[in-house]
């Protein structure tokens, strides 16, 4: 195995597994891995089904430059635990709980070290730190919100997606899964097309999965597809965007096929401290998992963003 490779599937013999335990007694699966010489700190966040391995590869770059490494996979996904009675549905009835979690975790964190703390978040991650820096129970010197979930894409459009959403939780029970996964080849190569061009590192996630299968989680439940309909709207509204402090690097790929990227575009244009770069059809969903030109390119736009403000 390549030292590439290995950086993308397996933890650092230096970083650390351990429980972070939420306020309403939730047992969180949580990954540490501190620079000897550090700079400061920097807490990473995934999207919807994904487990911190997805960035093992992202988190080494960061702290090959000097920064100590943070990330928790969020409640119901990954080794957090279950919302729904089937292991296989990401379930969620409201994403309070999970920006609660992040502003309880992110304060005993911040609250560990001085120095710089800054945050990256991708999609469905970058959806709940925004809401949780608009509380103001987030603060950091600075964050990077990587394909953010301002909105879902929808084949029908934002308002009939909300409206089939709202149908479908009234129809059945919400816990259910909105769509079917096929095994067949066809059904995985156009998942794959989704998220990314490089088909070695989306070849990385079988290698996760079969060392720990209980990591893997399926297709949303009809109620998370609602709420995230429902927050999304209420965070493009939201007024206290124009006055949020927090300088904010933020990465849209135009061609996305998972999330709303014109809506973050327009959300981008209301924060007052941003800096929006846009990569066109050469990356899919996971900018940070694409092709080397792609994500060599990302990383050098967050290492100089990250610079500027540590």
């Amino acid at each position: 195995m390549t030292d590439t490779v290995a950086l993308r599937r397996d933890m650092a013999v230096e970083s650390r597994v351990s429980a972070w335990v939420a306020p309403d007694g939730w047992p969180h699966r949580r990954f540490d891995w501190t620079h000897p010489d550090s700079r400061g700190r920097i807490l990473v966040q995934g999207g919807r089904a994904d487990i911190i391995e997805k960035y093992l590869e992202t988190i080494a770059h960061l702290h090959a430059q000097r920064w100590s490494v943070t990330a928790f996979d969020w409640r119901g996904q990954g080794g957090s635990g279950r919302l729904s009675d089937d292991p296989h549905v990401g379930h969620a009835a409201s994403f309070d709980p999970w920006v609660d979690d992040l502003t309880a975790f992110w304060r005993e964190w911040r609250a560990d070290a001085d120095g710089p703390a800054m945050l990256l978040a991708h999609s469905m991650g970058g959806h709940l730190a925004l809401r949780a820096m608009l509380d103001g129970g987030v603060d950091p010197d600075a964050a990077v919100l990587v394909a953010p979930m301002v909105g879902v894409r929808s084949p029908v459009g934002a308002g009939a997606g909300l409206r089939v959403a709202r149908l479908m939780t009234r129809l059945g029970d919400p816990a259910r899964a909105a769509w079917t996964v096929r095994g067949d080849a066809k059904s995985a190569g156009h998942r794959e097309r989704l998220l990314t061009h490089s088909h070695d590192r989306y070849a990385d996630e079988a290698v996760w999965y079969a060392r720990d299968p209980s990591l893997l989680l399926g297709p949303p439940s009809w109620a998370w597809v609602l709420e995230a309909f429902v927050s999304g709207a209420r965070l493009q509204a939201d007024p206290r965007l124009s006055t949020l402090a927090t300088p904010i690097l933020m990465l849209v790929a135009d061609a996305d096929g998972l999330v709303d990227s014109p809506a973050a575009v327009r959300l981008a244009g209301k924060l007052p401290h941003a800096e929006l770069v846009r990569f066109g059809p050469e990356s899919a969903h996971e900018i940070l998992r694409e092709g080397d030109a792609v994500r060599l390119r990302a990383y050098a736009l967050i290492d100089a963003f990250l610079e500027r403000h540590a």
